[in-house]
């Protein structure tokens, strides 16, 4: 209890014997003198406590330098049970011109620092080797016209081990800027020195006509270089904020010659390719042709390229896709692409041609427009499977049957007996005999089968059976034109199915579902129509029992 007592009274001493801690000692330095202009360097501030970091004012180094990030740390330690405490401020500077600068002194709570003279010397007095880390920036041309992709590549030249750091994208006015593909890291070797290569494309396309000015892609981050302690034999390594911007560059972009017809359109050059049923010769008539035209575009950007318009005969209906749009790099080539897929639906039988399809372009090299050609394509359609008519029976006498008549009659003559003993008999027990109705049963068929059509939900099949049925029911061959025009309803069904199935890719439940709906209203339609049907056969016989 007594030691107890002794110690907290001997604590209790030296807190009143030894004052408040406080600031004694300010330090300044840099990490490297002389410097060259435009360079950043590390200024360096110590102070012997833990300070309020905005006790410290910088803004005297704003005339002569460029103040960069600025980074604070406090450390403390134990040395003879005294604890040790320091605040250190990294201020990254570049000196604005050559020549004698002076860092400024800095105070804090009335401990100053000393003044340092900083000796700037021209930027190409120390040769590339001794560069840590710089930036390189080039433009695919210096001349471009309005709408124009420019491929600006931007490349971070780093000697040392980098530790984080952001690669800003170059500032310009009156244009559109987007990074194109992913960061390549390699190497290169530069005056006989190695360096890691970060390179970064970026696509420009200028809107207004006239000299563009491009501010180069500037880097900002922390690098690890070797350093040596004071009065230390061994090196180490320390991190260091860096920085470094690309030169400015300039580039002269002409307007859209006024003699270019069509839609603007600039690039290196234009292809137009399409991908069709080649392994089909003929095709059927209501089933579906598949076509994908695709628009490839060296060095020019997706959203430049126009809408591929087909101009297609009024027997054939298109049921467009929404169109794809996409940018890649193929063998150090940026690629823009444009592709449509549609569905053509052939609502008659016959020959038809497939227009050519012509996209206008403007070649920069040569300076004059150009054309990508799709050729044109002629195709075959031919109906679909329907059943032939019911033909009567034709009874045809030849001279060799005359010797049959008498045996005939006498046939006849007996069935007639027959008839009239059957008639007797039914006068008899007053028995009614139904008259026979036309034969339906062709038709009750057709019909069965566009109701299985329906419930399978696959369009062609559906389609197939519809002309199927009403051929059957007609005795003519009967094309989708011609049964949309029997009635509203089967013409506002038939444009309701195709439209579904053909303008979308049919593979979602909610696709399916619509697909289902659109069968049913067909088959309603179909069941609703007032079309009166031809009586094909007579009945056999008249009523037997007339009333």
């Amino acid at each position: 209890m007594v030691i107890r007592q002794f110690f907290i009274l001997l604590l209790l001493i030296i807190g009143v014997t030894h004052p408040v801690y406080a600031i004694t000692k300010l330090e300044a330095s840099v990490d490297r003198n002389p410097v060259m202009e435009g360079e950043y360097f590390v200024l360096n501030i110590s102070a012997d406590d833990e300070i309020d970091t905005a006790k410290l004012d910088t803004s005297a180094l704003l005339k002569d330098f460029i103040v960069g990030r600025t980074s604070v740390s406090r450390s403390t330690q134990i040395m003879n049970f005294d604890a040790v405490k320091e605040t250190r401020w990294q201020v990254l500077l570049a000196p604005k011109q050559k020549g004698q600068l002076t860092i400024p002194a800095f105070s804090i709570d009335g401990v100053n620092s000393a003044p340092i003279p900083l000796k700037v010397v021209d930027s190409g007095s120390q040769v590339t080797q001794t560069n840590n880390l710089f930036i390189d920036a080039k433009v695919s041309t210096n001349e471009a016209y309005v709408g124009q992709l420019i491929t600006y590549k931007v490349k971070l030249y780093l000697a040392v081990e980098l530790q984080r750091g952001v690669l800003n994208a170059p500032v310009i006015e009156g244009a559109q800027i987007k990074q194109i593909g992913e960061d390549k890291d390699g190497s290169e070797i530069v005056d006989g020195r190695r360096y890691r290569v970060i390179e970064r494309t970026y696509g420009i396309i200028p809107d207004l006509p006239g000299q563009v000015n491009i501010k180069g892609a500037t880097f900002s981050g922390d690098v690890l270089v070797e350093s040596q302690r004071r009065g230390g034999m061994f090196g180490f390594n320390e991190s260091r904020p860096m920085q470094a911007g690309a030169p400015s560059l300039t580039v002269q972009v002409e307007p859209a010659p006024a003699s270019f017809q069509g839609q603007w359109l600039v690039a290196d050059l234009v292809v137009l390719k399409e991908n069709f049923p080649e392994e089909s010769k003929e095709f059927t008539l209501g089933n579906p042709i598949t076509r994908t035209i695709t628009l490839l575009a060296s060095n020019a950007d997706e959203n430049s390229l126009p809408d591929v318009m087909q101009d297609l005969p009024d027997e054939l209906k298109q049921y467009p896709e929404k169109p794809q749009r996409q940018t890649f790099v193929r063998d150090a080539q940026i690629v823009s692409q444009y592709s449509i897929t549609s569905a053509i639906v052939p609502t008659q039988a016959g020959t038809f041609i497939l227009p050519e399809v012509n996209v206008p372009w403007w070649n920069p090299h040569l300076k004059r427009q150009e054309t990508a050609t799709l050729p044109a394509r002629t195709i075959v359609v031919k109906g679909g499977a329907v059943p032939d008519a019911t033909v009567q029976p034709t009874w045809q006498v030849d001279s060799d049957t005359e010797n049959y008549w008498p045996w005939v009659s006498a046939l006849f003559a007996m069935l007639w007996l027959v008839t009239f003993v059957a008639w007797r008999r039914a006068l008899t027990h007053k028995t009614t005999i139904v008259a026979t109705p036309h034969p339906k049963a062709a038709p009750i068929q057709s019909l069965k089968g566009l109701e299985q059509a329906c419930a399978s939900g696959n369009t062609s099949d559906i389609l197939s059976q519809l002309q199927h049925h009403f051929s059957h029911t007609t005795g003519n061959t009967m094309t989708l034109d011609k049964i949309a025009a029997l009635s509203p309803q089967l013409a506002e069904a038939i444009n309701r199915l195709q439209s579904i199935a053909y303008s979308a890719k049919g593979n979602t439940t909610e696709s399916q579902h619509r697909l289902s709906d659109a069968a049913n209203a067909l088959l309603n339609a179909v069941k609703a129509s007032e079309f009166t049907l031809p009586s094909k056969v007579h009945a056999p016989l008249s009523p037997l029992n007339p009333r």
